[in-house]
């Protein structure tokens, strides 16, 4: 979804996912010239990587960092990927390619990870090796209909200029939020010194909502029968079904995101609850890896009320992926995709206001990736 984002006057020097059911749905949307290494990044070596890249995308797995998982932090099994990561970069650096820009993305859960020592350790990586550096939270929902705020960290190698046009004397929203600023005044003096803060604009009004995205005849997922969606009517709470009933009356289509939740009952039990919103955006799409289920989506018209999972197809669109974007055939497979994945139209955003300015590249102007 990176490369899908980036762009095609952007050229994949190297890709590398451990899954390789990611890798095939990769190789059946991607030309591949052998650029595509499956396995764990701790097997990539220097040699593996060719020529200089421009840029260096790294998405590491946010199940330790995640509010949803179980934050272990950058120690974790797989959000410990940083680190290998970061010595594939350091090993192109010793050998005299390193990289122009570096990028980083991860779940916002980053910025509070132990104390917000995970955080101050990513700076201190990029200012310990030379690059400049500014983090930006990007939430999706300005590109598309679904809640998706993301981390990313963008890091500039100190022998190159930044147009001073890129950058803002301090923090701006709505990309420079609350918590990162929280973050950031957590961080040592030197890591500080090396900081900066990227000057992005704001995309134009989003004007999807999550009812254009939805499927009527979906072929990956089944409606629910009567009895179903009943079920799923009864394990809201008072305050979900009043936001039902209201939909009902809304005059036009409504569609909602439902998740199951754990909750407290008026006695303290544990119960399971479905948690509805109507604000025609879906939830954050999240694997069940991740520590959070499947989402399942409702559409009203009037009094007639459907509910089903929300089909592979939907989540794709969520992603920003076009409807011609190869999907695996297996349900599971294609969420767990999308799920992980990073928003195509956040990445074209970052691309056309940061990276390229940066590169100071025109239009057709070919530039390099890793």
């Amino acid at each position: 979804m990176a490369r899908a984002g980036l762009g095609e006057n952007w050229t994949c020097l190297f890709a590398n996912d451990f899954d390789h059911k990611k890798g095939l749905t990769y190789q059946a949307n991607w030309p591949c010239g052998g650029e595509l290494k499956i396995g764990d990044v701790r097997e990539v070596t220097v040699g593996d990587l060719p020529g200089v890249a421009d840029l260096a995308w790294g998405s590491f797995p946010c199940q330790d960092l995640s509010l949803a998982g179980g934050g272990a932090g950058l120690r974790g099994e797989r959000s410990g990927t940083f680190y290998p990561f970061w010595d594939v970069m350091k090993a192109l650096m010793a050998d005299g390619r390193a990289p122009k820009i570096i990028a980083l993305e991860n779940v916002c859960g980053t910025l509070t990870s132990h104390g917000g020592r995970d955080f101050e350790a990513i700076c201190k990586t990029f200012a310990d090796a030379g690059y400049r550096y500014g983090a930006l939270v990007i939430n999706a929902a300005l590109f598309v209909p679904q809640s998706r705020p993301r981390l990313f960290v963008i890091g500039v190698h100190e022998d190159f200029a930044i147009d001073p046009a890129l950058l803002a004397p301090g923090p701006i929203a709505p990309f420079h939020t609350p918590g990162l600023c929280r973050a950031i005044d957590g961080i040592s003096a030197v890591s500080r010194k090396r900081l900066v803060w990227w000057n992005v604009p704001v995309p134009a009004r989003r004007t999807s909502t999550f009812a254009d995205l939805v499927e009527e005849a979906p072929t990956s997922v089944s409606w629910h029968t009567p009895a179903e969606t009943q079920q799923v009517l009864d394990m809201m709470s008072p305050i979900n079904l009043a936001k039902v009933e209201a939909a009902k009356r809304a005059g036009r289509r409504m569609v909602g995101g439902i998740y199951r939740r754990t909750r407290h009952d008026e006695g303290g039990a544990k119960v399971q609850r479905t948690e509805v919103r109507f604000d025609d955006v879906a939830g954050c799409l999240r694997t069940p890896a991740g520590g959070s289920s499947r989402q399942v989506i409702i559409v009203i018209d009037g009094k007639t009320v459907r509910t089903r999972l929300i089909s592979a197809r939907e989540t794709a669109r969520l992603m920003g992926l076009p409807d011609t974007y190869k999907l695996p055939r297996n349900y599971n497979e294609a969420y767990h995709l999308t799920g992980d994945g990073v928003a195509v139209d956040v990445v074209r955003h970052l691309a056309e206001h940061v990276f390229e300015p940066l590169l100071g590249t025109t239009e057709g102007k070919a530039r390099r990736a890793a």
